[in-house]
């Protein structure tokens, strides 16, 4: 049984970081391009972040480029969101998820549906 479980999430103020864990099992970590997604309340999800099975290709929105580093650890089943300089409108639950597949990091980055999602941890940002 897959299960990707999120962590790390918290109330911040605008300036801070943050970092943001995925702790993958059930599957062959390395195999997956792994995401990163966000949701505000009455908001569409939006793509975050996502970087390949190897760790050799990121991906990032534009909304958080310059500011967010994904990178991931597969010989801990781990991947990792930095988030520096937060925002309030970086708001949201953020998600893991992974997909696999030839491109699948990139097409993470066009919203194709992930495999598997986590369960998502809030991440508050105050002004």
């Amino acid at each position: 049984q897959v299960q990707l479980v999120e962590s790390g999430g918290g109330l911040v103020q605008a300036g801070d970081s943050l970092r943001l864990s995925c702790a993958a099992s059930g599957l062959t970590f390395s195999n997956y391009a792994l995401g990163w997604f966000r949701q505000a309340p009455m908001t569409e999800r939006e793509f975050v972040a996502a970087i390949s099975g190897s760790g050799g290709s990121t991906y990032y929105g534009d909304s958080v480029k310059g500011r967010f580093t994904i990178s991931r650890e597969n010989a801990k089943n781990k991947a990792y969101l930095q988030m520096n300089n937060l925002t309030p409108e970086d708001t949201a639950v953020y998600y893991c998820a992974t997909l696999r597949g030839a491109y699948s990091a990139q097409a993470m980055r066009r919203m194709t549906t992930p495999d598997y999602w986590g369960q998502g941890t809030q991440v508050t940002v105050s002004s």
